[in-house]
C-alpha cells in the first residue's frame, strides 16, 4: 500500500494493487483510490500485467508460493519492472541468472549480498564496486540503498547526495519503489527515472526532516513532500 500511495502521489494515473483476496477490504479502507485485485495465484497472476505500463513487485510479496507466482508472471511480461524486498530475495534464490535491460533493482546491502552471493561486509567495503557488479550481472539499473545511495546504470554510476538517518525506518523502500514505478509510467525511460526517483525520495525525506525533525520520520510522510517537489 505504501508503494501504491507513493505511485499515485507522483502522478501515476491508475494504480492497481495485486493482493490476496482476504486483504482487499483492508486495502481499500487504507487507500480507496487504488484498484485492488484479489489474486489467488497461478493463472490469475498471469493475467495481471496485461493492462500495466510498468510493474512494481516485491513490497508485501513474501517468498511463499503466492509470491513466487506473482513474480514469475511479472518476469514473463514484457513490461518495465521495479523489483524490491522479497522480489529481490526470490530472484537471488530461484532466478539467479535472470537479467533484463528494462528493470530497476533496489536492494539494501543485505539483499545485494544475496544477489551477489557474498557477505554484507563485502558489499559495504566497496559499495560503488558492488553496485556496478550487480548491474553488470543483472542488467538494467541498480539502486544500492544506504547512506549515499548509489544508482548504477548502463551509462555509469551516480551518487545521491541527499537523505538523512531518519530514513532508517520501515517502508522507505516501498515508497521508493512506488515512486520509481510512477516515473517510469510517465517518462518511459528506466535509467533517468531511477536517477530522478532516488533523488526525489531522499530530498523529500530531507524536507520532511527540516520541518518536523529526523526522529519519528515515517515512510508515509514522504509522499506529501515528493509531490511538492515535482509540482514546483
Amino acid at each position: 500500500l505504501l508503494a501504491c500511495q507513493s505511485a499515485a502521489r507522483l502522478g501515476a494515473g491508475k494504480v492497481s494493487l495485486a493482493t490476496a483476496p482476504e486483504h482487499i477490504v483492508a486495502s481499500l479502507m487504507r487507500c480507496p483510490e487504488v484498484m485492488a485485485h484479489g489474486i489467488r495465484g497461478g493463472a490469475e497472476a498471469a493475467e495481471l500485467p496485461n493492462n500495466a505500463d510498468v510493474i512494481v513487485v516485491g513490497p508485501g510479496l513474501g517468498q511463499a508460493a503466492w509470491g513466487q507466482a506473482v513474480l514469475q508472471s511479472a518476469l514473463q511480461a514484457d513490461k518495465p519492472l521495479v523489483v524490491d524486498a522479497d522480489g529481490l530475495n526470490l530472484l537471488a534464490r530461484q532466478w539467479p541468472d535472470v537479467r533484463r535491460d528494462n528493470w530497476i533493482l533496489t536492494p539494501h546491502p543485505g539483499e545485494a549480498a544475496r544477489l551477489l552471493n557474498c557477505s554484507v561486509a563485502d558489499i559495504q567495503s566497496d559499495r560503488p564496486a558492488a553496485a556496478q557488479a550487480l548491474q553488470r550481472a543483472r542488467g538494467g539499473v541498480v539502486i544500492l540503498k544506504g547512506a549515499g545511495s548509489l544508482i548504477a546504470g548502463p551509462t555509469g554510476l551516480v551518487v545521491c547526495p541527499y537523505g538523512n538517518p531518519g530514513m532508517a525506518s520501515g517502508g522507505m523502500g516501498d515508497v521508493l519503489s512506488g515512486m520509481l514505478g510512477a516515473l517510469i509510467a510517465q517518462r518511459g525511460e528506466v535509467e533517468f527515472s531511477a536517477w530522478l526517483g532516488a533523488m526525489v525520495h531522499a530530498l523529500a525525506a530531507d524536507r520532511a526532516a527540516e520541518e518536523e525533525g529526523e526522529r519519528g520520520l515515517l515512510a508515509s510522510d514522504l509522499a506529501f513532500y515528493a509531490r511538492k517537489l515535482i509540482n514546483p
